[in-house]
């Protein structure tokens, strides 16, 4: 009988580029970036990699549909490198393949690479394929935002809660990330701001505004893994950072086809935390975890993703978010790094990027930005897709004994 993977896989080192508009620089130049940071941190040679994973989201932009550009830009010594894809969680699909590998006695050591290239396609937004070719709709008479806005009223009706309390709830997300963004010198958008200019800015899809959407980036990051015998005798010998959980869930055409989801929550998310809490021995999350990263896409998402993680009890996310759990000096802080809504979310990274925060913040390397109270346990909730139709995938890592 399966048991899981906690405890079986070490992070060996992690890398990030600067996100942003990188208009100077390709998909491979973000991918080096990355890389060079991830090797010096494994301290390995990349000649001690037996395999790697490479999560895009959308290649027709920058990298092309296999993993031969990710060989070539790094010069790997002819290994196996799998390319995969999973919407905008592409990132932790190609961290979950490289864990696995490692788990299953497949790989010593394996290595996991995430990077999108958005800004020079001329999109505000996400790109479509085709570039709006009436024959080739990625995802035909729908958007990001006016999907996503879908869970405010629903959210709203469910738990009873004001229109006005929500929207405040959701400024006040907006207004933490870019605190948080303003101490990460890797961030894209760096700026504070008020929740007065968060409710007066313009309409992208009521009740979104433009302070309640995440910035389309440019970025690379990577993840060496290994296993806890093999990262002790390459030196990494004190506060090893194991993996304690990995699980995805996909939507199964509930959400879109019957009447029994009332849109205003994540159903994967849901599924996926189950079973995270059970591989990783979780029973009290918001006790037992010390900080997260949630795909905050949209404010919206972050709030709702609170109940879904069963961070928050039913219908009081609202209230915990205006109380400041969540806030960088709270109890249990969400997007300490700024979140895809100030770091960035290049698509095929941001999986990547999440768990890269969560391993500085456990290692006490994250600058400005880190917690004192010794964080133990980090948790990375990464979504792709749409709220009625997606893929939800949740990291938890964790100290040696946590």
């Amino acid at each position: 009988m399966a048991t899981g993977i906690k405890d079986k896989v070490a992070i060996l080192g992690m890398g990030c580029s600067k996100f942003g508009e990188r208009w100077n620089d390709n998909a491979e130049d973000l991918v080096i970036e990355a890389f060079v940071e991830a090797i010096e941190d494994a301290g390995i040679d990349k000649s001690q990699i037996d395999a790697a994973w490479f999560g895009t989201g959308i290649e027709e932009q920058h990298v092309g549909k296999s993993a031969v550009p990710l060989s070539i830009a790094l010069r790997l010594p002819n290994i196996p490198v799998t390319r995969v894809e999973n919407y905008c969680a592409s990132g932790s699909e190609a961290f979950r393949g490289a864990v696995y590998a490692v788990a299953s006695g497949a790989c010593d050591i394996a290595m996991a690479v995430g990077v999108e290239k958005l800004k020079d396609t001329g999109y505000g937004g996400l790109p479509q394929r085709s570039r709006g070719a009436v024959n080739d709709l990625y995802w035909a008479n729908a958007s990001a935002p006016g999907s996503f806005a879908q869970l405010a009223p629903a959210y709203c009706v469910r738990h009873d809660v004001s229109a006005q309390d929500l929207k405040r709830a959701m400024a006040h997300i907006s207004v933490k990330s870019h605190d948080n963004g303003a101490l990460n010198p890797k961030a894209h958008l760096r700026n504070k701001i008020n929740e007065e200019r968060v409710l007066n800015a313009p309409m992208i899809a009521e009740p979104l505004g433009l302070f309640d959407c995440c910035g389309v980036s440019d970025g690379s990051a990577v993840a060496i893994v290994t296993t806890p015998e093999i990262a002790k005798a390459l030196g990494k010998n004190n506060d090893l950072t194991l993996v304690k959980a990995m699980q995805l869930a996909a939507s199964n055409g509930r959400e879109a086809q019957h009447n029994s989801w009332d849109g205003s929550h994540f159903v994967t998310t849901r599924a996926a935390a189950k079973r995270a809490y059970k591989e990783a021995d979780i029973t009290k999350p918001r006790d037992q975890i010390s900080l997260f990263e949630v795909h905050d896409c949209f404010s919206i998402t972050e709030l709702v993703t609170m109940e879904d993680l069963f961070i928050s009890p039913e219908g009081r996310a609202v209230n915990d978010i205006m109380d400041g759990v969540f806030d960088a000096d709270g109890a249990l802080p969400c997007q300490i790094d700024g979140g895809l809504k100030c770091f960035g979310h290049p698509i095929g990274a941001s999986g990547i990027r999440m768990i890269y925060e969560m391993y500085l913040q456990l290692n006490g390397r994250a600058g400005e930005r880190q917690r004192n109270d010794n964080p133990s346990i980090g948790m990375t909730h990464n979504l792709g897709g749409f709220p009625h139709q997606n893929i939800c995938s949740l990291t938890i890592i964790g100290k040696e004994g946590a």
